[in-house]
């Protein structure tokens, strides 16, 4: 999986729980999101499929978040990976490899799917958003960038009673990746060196 594709599944799932009227609405629950969520952290687990329906990936770990564009995203299994957004740049560390790969925020994130939820908010001016048909127990919201090279071609949020619960997004190349999260956490006390990252000694540094 390129770093590219990591930085923009793993943004995505800034997820977390606040009050908000069930009846409300997707789209003004998402809205209510955005406004209210500072902070985040939980667990979560990740699926990606082809386009035919098969298990390409399936992985889990931890995350947590401080907007706009901090993130912490640990991946345990199947393999230890870990990727650190500090504001400034994101950096993907692949343990095994001992390899960092380092990008700036603005090229990283851009008009990806990580701009809906760990970004400055203004997500409508980076996407078109709509609501969906329920499904699955869950409400819908649609988004789709407005930047057609984005590399994302459409993204669905589900909310459970005014709570964020499941994101899904198909990329260009046809795979769809759903994310699920618990023990979610909203506005956390996060430790100050939270989202810091220094390459480890002999790291093969990439980028920057």
């Amino acid at each position: 999986m390129t770093a590219f594709r990591i930085i923009t599944i793993a943004s995505l799932v800034a997820l977390t729980v606040w009050s908000g009227a069930a009846s409300a609405g997707a789209l003004e629950d998402f809205r209510a999101f955005s406004r209210d969520t500072k902070a985040a952290s939980g667990d979560f687990t990740q699926v990606v499929v082809d386009r035919t329906g098969k298990v390409l990936r399936q992985s889990s770990g931890t995350f947590s978040l401080a907007r706009p564009g901090k993130f912490r995203w640990t991946y345990a299994k199947p393999y230890s990976q870990l990727l650190v957004g500090d504001g400034q740049k994101v950096w993907v560390y692949d343990q095994d490899l001992n390899q960092v790969t380092v990008r700036t925020m603005d090229k990283a994130l851009s008009a990806t799917p990580a701009a809906l939820l760990s970004g400055s908010g203004e997500f409508e001016k980076i996407f078109t958003l709509q609501e969906l048909p329920a499904a699955e127990g869950l409400t819908w919201v649609g988004a789709r960038p407005k930047d057609a090279d984005s590399g994302l071609e459409s993204a669905r949020l589900g909310f459970n009673a005014g709570v964020l619960s499941k994101l899904e997004f198909v990329d260009n190349f046809g795979q769809t990746t759903t994310i699920t999260v618990s023990k979610l956490e909203k506005n956390p006390q996060l430790p100050a060196d939270a989202f810091k990252f220094v390459p480890p000694k002999g790291a093969d540094v990439i980028g920057g």
